[in-house]
């Protein structure tokens, strides 16, 4: 009888501090969540019904399409082209942001935020991942509203021609700038934050450190480098016979 009754008091629900009752994910959230994607559904019929898809003429291969638009959601990565080289555009960029998200995981040691939400308790985590986030919707936005014939800019309230300003020429930094300005970029963004943030570096040690912190350089080195491309028109920081960055 004894521990029957201690048994049904563990399985209670616990208080939480704003004395609440925990709920079980099903049915408690699965249903919520269910309404909420027929209601979705019946607004995107609703809409699909009403408005018509933006379907263009047949392609025909003797006058290719200009500009040529990936998908939507290929536009980050095209536009992302413009910057970089396409192996690294293409193949390194891509490769980061799934390894990324896979490694996620086993660097984060926060134990906070486990079956809920919290903005209070994951600052930095919160704030990086949404940076990111909205940084690959900003240059697909880029990709879809002002990219017009030749891949060449046009805000959104301007018409398509192709009679358009030719763009400035682009230059490389030489081989040894390029080569320190990257040392020097990745050595003190490696090295600065231990000083500063001596108590995060701890926390992760030095192994969990080093993977947060250069990628978290590159997805920064990425913006920095766009900066470059459209105030300075450098076309590479580092150029090899090898490899171009």
């Amino acid at each position: 009888m004894a521990n029957t009754e201690a048994t049904a008091i563990k399985t209670q629900p616990k208080q939480t501090q704003a004395g609440s009752e925990r709920v079980h994910t099903w049915p408690g959230l699965v249903a919520k969540e269910f309404l909420c994607a027929l209601l979705f559904l019946v607004v995107i019929l609703l809409y699909s019904y009403y408005v018509d898809a933006p379907l263009r003429e047949l392609a025909n291969p003797g006058e290719p399409e200009n500009p040529a638009k990936a998908p939507w959601y290929f536009l980050g990565l095209q536009e992302a082209l413009v910057y970089f080289d396409p192996w690294f555009a293409g193949v390194v960029l891509p490769t980061f942001i799934i390894i990324g998200l896979m490694v996620l995981p086993y660097i984060d040691i926060n134990p906070q935020g486990s079956g809920y939400y919290t903005f209070k308790e994951r600052k930095f985590a919160v704030t990086v991942f949404c940076f990111g986030f909205l940084f690959w919707y900003v240059l697909i936005l880029i990709g879809v509203y002002c990219r017009g014939p030749f891949w060449a800019w046009f805000w959104p309230w301007e018409q398509w021609t192709l009679a358009f300003p030719t763009p400035p020429p682009l230059w490389s930094l030489s081989t040894p700038v390029g080569a320190l300005l990257l040392l020097a970029y990745f050595g003190l963004g490696m090295w600065l934050p231990t000083r500063i943030w001596k108590d995060f570096y701890q926390r992760l040690g030095i192994i969990r450190y080093s993977i947060t912190v250069f990628l978290l350089l590159t997805m920064i080195g990425t913006i920095l480098k766009i900066g470059l491309r459209l105030g300075l028109n450098i076309k590479y920081v580092l150029q090899t016979p090898w490899i171009n960055i």
